[in-house]
């Protein structure tokens, strides 16, 4: 209990039991209530001397009876816990949608490579091709350009498309061997050609691109 000793004079004056139901009123309790009324302006008369008490005041609830369950301490306790649970609640709301947000980022992502790649597999690779004119020279007036036209014709590569030739005279009847061929440029080169022809070297005395067109 906490009103004071009620076997002497002390016992009835203020104490801090009842500044701390007094305090905890709105205004005077109603007619009706009428020893209510009569505590209240007892107390009222005793204001200056009962809140200027020098002991330490203690929450509503732990005046009276020691079973009585204290509210005041609890409502506080429990509302400073739903206010950590709900500070928790958002916490782990937050971060659970900047997660959310983040795989969501990391999938776009993936499917824009995906689709970037599917896109340029199903491109078409652009071949380069070219389209050349060959002069091929024999020795002299005596080599036998029929021959010398078949072995041209009978290189064989891969990319390499023979195309018509014709027998041009040079002079001092000497004729060339002028022949058209088509080719890849990544696979065979003017190069590569000339060497393949002037291999034939009983026939050929040398070979020239008259002309180098890209197609």
């Amino acid at each position: 209990m906490g009103f004071g000793d009620l076997k002497s004079n002390a016992g009835y004056v203020p104490s801090q039991a009842d500044v701390a139901v007094f305090e905890a009123l709105s205004g005077a309790p109603p007619a009706d209530l009428f020893h209510a009324l009569r505590w209240y302006n007892h107390i009222k008369s005793y204001e200056k001397l009962a809140f200027s008490l020098p002991v330490v005041k203690k929450p509503l609830g732990k005046y009276g009876p020691v079973n009585i369950e204290d509210t005041t301490d609890s409502t506080a306790k429990e509302t400073k816990e739903d206010d950590d649970d709900d500070m928790k609640r958002k916490v782990k709301k937050q971060k659970d949608d900047d997660m959310k947000r983040k795989v969501k980022k990391q999938k776009e992502s993936e499917k824009r490579v995906l689709h970037n790649m599917k896109k340029k597999a199903e491109k078409p690779t652009l071949i380069a091709k070219s389209s050349l004119l060959l002069d091929v020279k024999p020795w002299d007036d005596e080599t036998d350009m029929a021959k010398l036209e078949e072995c041209v014709h009978s290189i064989q590569m891969d990319s390499l498309v023979w195309g018509a030739s014709k027998l041009v005279p040079v002079g001092y009847g000497i004729k060339k061997l002028q022949v058209t061929c088509v080719v890849e440029d990544d696979k065979v080169g003017t190069d590569l050609l000339e060497e393949k022809i002037t291999a034939f070297e009983d026939y050929v005395q040398s070979m020239d691109v008259a002309a180098f067109n890209k197609i």
